[in-house]
């Protein structure tokens, strides 16, 4: 009898890991193949302007008017807008999240822990429009008594992109040197290695895979942000490497003209998004191969 119940309890318990087994599966092939389905519809409409334009004059010419006669099809300056976007502000944000991430996990005392936490947890929780409406209001008039003009530049942009892209570098680097087992802290303090030493040169190290990972999807929002940038970076197409002047982004210009864009000028826009994607696709790639080289160390 004992047996039989046994047995029971046991197929129900099989039975049950099943269903689970195949729902986690069914959930990973829709995530894959949403991911499959997005790509076609971007690549497909995209395609035609790529066989008409051209790659080359696509992606290396800087002259975006689509209204003319004949139109042109740039976006070259918009490329160099979005790369210079997310380098600045990461190159700010990377140093400061990292050391940020290292104090929480490391020194934070508990009663401030527990301010700070829910304060990262709450903005990255912002609508990125709240967040450039602040910055509209407080950042472009600063820029502007610093550098003349209107205020909206390159400069501008990456500072309230760096605000934005903080709190999940500074989350997942935390969570990762957490993650450290606790015995690489004591074994380095008892060799004879300070605090801080053992922080820089065993917990961070150890945690470069998620710590990695988060700057990847910091990199990730910075160079997809769109309402936000689309207040403060000054929106127009020219090429410039003057971070006081203002410039378009790849993603503000899909949102800005896709509203009333038809024929050829909505397939070029949809080709932005291909060549964003694009972006997207070698950030990624670029932490894997990190990711890769990090184990084989």
């Amino acid at each position: 009898m004992e047996n039989k119940v046994v047995y029971k309890i046991k197929s129900q318990q099989e039975f049950k890991e099943s269903i689970a087994r195949y729902l986690f599966l069914l959930s990973a092939m829709l995530s894959v193949i949403f991911i499959l389905l997005i790509s076609y519809f971007i690549f497909s409409g995209g395609i035609n302007v790529f066989r008409d334009v051209g790659i080359k004059d696509f992606l290396l010419n800087s002259k975006w008017a689509p209204m003319n006669k004949p139109a042109s099809f740039g976006i070259f300056s918009m490329v160099i807008g979005s790369i210079l976007v997310t380098l600045i502000s990461s190159a700010m944000a990377v140093p400061i999240a990292v050391f940020t991430a290292s104090f929480l996990a490391c020194d934070c005392p508990i009663w401030l822990y527990k301010i700070l936490k829910p304060a990262l947890n709450l903005m990255a929780g912002i609508p990125s429009i709240i967040y450039g409406f602040f910055a509209l209001t407080f950042i472009v008039p600063k820029m502007k008594d610093l550098s003349g003009g209107t205020g909206m530049s390159i400069l501008t942009a990456s500072v309230l992109l760096l605000i934005m892209i903080l709190p999940t570098i500074i989350s997942i680097s935390e969570n990762a040197i957490r993650s450290v087992p606790y015995s690489y802290y004591t074994g380095s303090i008892a060799l004879g290695a300070t605090h801080e030493r053992t922080i820089m040169k065993v917990l961070m190290p150890a945690a470069k895979s998620g710590i990695f990972a988060g700057i990847i999807l910091g990199i990730g929002r910075a160079i997809g942000e769109t309402m936000a940038v689309i207040l403060v970076a000054g929106n127009q197409t020219r090429l410039t490497f003057n971070i006081f002047k203002g410039i378009r982004t790849l993603t503000t210009n899909i949102v800005m003209e896709m509203g009333y864009a038809s024929g050829m000028h909505r397939e070029a826009l949809i080709a932005t998004a291909c060549v964003l994607f694009v972006f997207i696709l070698i950030i990624n790639f670029t932490f894997w191969i990190f990711k890769i080289r990090s184990e084989r160390i």
